[in-house]
């Protein structure tokens, strides 16, 4: 029987309307061979809508959403419109008005692609950060503007809750993988919110007796990413340290243009969503250069969400491929074009 899923797609801005069709025909390719059929549903969503209605989605845009088993993300973001209007009215509503409080995202060395950095071994980790509070909230604002005493204050905010939650999910994925879970803080020079987050992390990890754990301050994690990589396992993180980190574990593994990840709503209740790192990349937008594979692997990652494992590996295992053979954006050394990867992709998925 075939299982069938309506998935709701926003190319968005800049690249991500070059990207994202790519990884959806090879969505399509890698679902034929599992009979899984996908209802992509387009919503032309983003800046252009922005200029058009002065909205990045319509008033009903999240309950447009809701009905849908996922959300395929390509990127959010134009130099001409402040990031306060873009990110702000699209990506980080979706988040929060989907309790999606995790973002996953796994770097991994892959074929073919160099990294900038020497390492020994494979780079395999898993960067799991707080989504929907921590150093990103809407608590503050701006007295005095346009004068020399002008103030601008913006308040972090940890909850139990939100910090248990997330902290349970990376110690649990941890478990599952090479038993070793490193925690992200500053709490040496944050006074509050960080030695809360430690507190509560420790609480939580004494329901995980097989996970060897150990708190980094994040200056010297980040130093530590770049010099050793390959001995990380998983990174729990706030949602500000995890977007920084992630950024920079991605680059360093080769290229941020292959860098994926999710945003998950763990207990199923609201659709979760699924979008590369690397964000509009605005410089080559339009050119047909970009990379891919960020967008591909995220729609593995939808796929595994989805249920359908052996799906994802099917493509991750064929992006792979493709790198091997020599298909690669110029990003991480090659000429193809975004077409072309897309194309080499779904000829190592095989025969349907």
């Amino acid at each position: 029987m075939t299982a069938r899923h309506r998935i709701a797609v926003i190319a968005g801005d800049g690249i991500g309307q070059e990207v994202v069709p790519a990884a959806v025909r090879c969505l399509d390719a890698v679902a034929e061979r599992h009979d899984i059929a996908f209802d992509w549903h387009h919503l032309d969503w983003g800046s252009d809508h922005y200029r058009a209605h002065g909205r990045m989605m319509p008033v009903d845009g999240l309950d447009i959403l809701a009905g849908h088993d996922a959300i395929f993300l390509g990127a959010v973001g134009v130099p001409d419109i402040p990031d306060v209007h873009t990110l702000w009215g699209l990506l980080i509503p979706i988040r929060r008005a989907f309790a999606q409080y995790i973002n996953l995202r796994p770097v991994r060395t892959l074929p073919g692609v160099p990294s900038p950095v020497f390492s020994r071994d494979p780079i395999d980790l898993v960067i799991v950060r707080e989504n929907n509070e921590g150093e990103y909230s809407e608590v503050g604002g701006r007295v005095y503007q346009g004068s020399a005493d002008e103030i601008a204050i913006q308040e972090s905010v940890f909850t139990r809750r939100g910090v248990e939650r997330v902290a349970r999910y990376a110690a649990a994925l941890a478990a599952g993988r090479r038993g070793h879970l490193t925690s992200a803080t500053k709490s040496n020079g944050i006074v509050h919110t960080m030695p809360f987050w430690d507190e509560v992390v420790r609480d939580v990890l004494a329901d995980f007796p097989d996970v060897t754990a150990r708190q980094e301050l994040v200056d010297a994690l980040a130093a530590s990413l770049v010099l050793h990589p390959e001995r990380y396992d998983v990174i729990v993180a706030s949602n500000l340290f995890g977007d920084i980190l992630s950024d920079l574990a991605g680059a360093v593994a080769g290229s941020i243009g292959c860098a994926p990840s999710a945003n998950l709503n763990p207990p199923g209740e609201h659709p979760s969503m699924f979008e590369p790192v690397h964000g509009s990349a605005p410089d080559i937008a339009g050119q047909g250069i970009a990379n891919p594979i960020g967008q591909i692997w995220s729609g593995a990652m939808m796929l595994d969400a989805l249920g359908h494992a052996a799906a994802a590996a099917q493509l991750i295992t064929a992006f792979e491929a493709a790198l091997a053979s020599g298909t690669r954006t110029r990003d991480i050394g090659g000429t193809a074009t975004t077409a072309e990867v897309a194309a080499a992709v779904v000829a190592h998925l095989g025969p349907s």
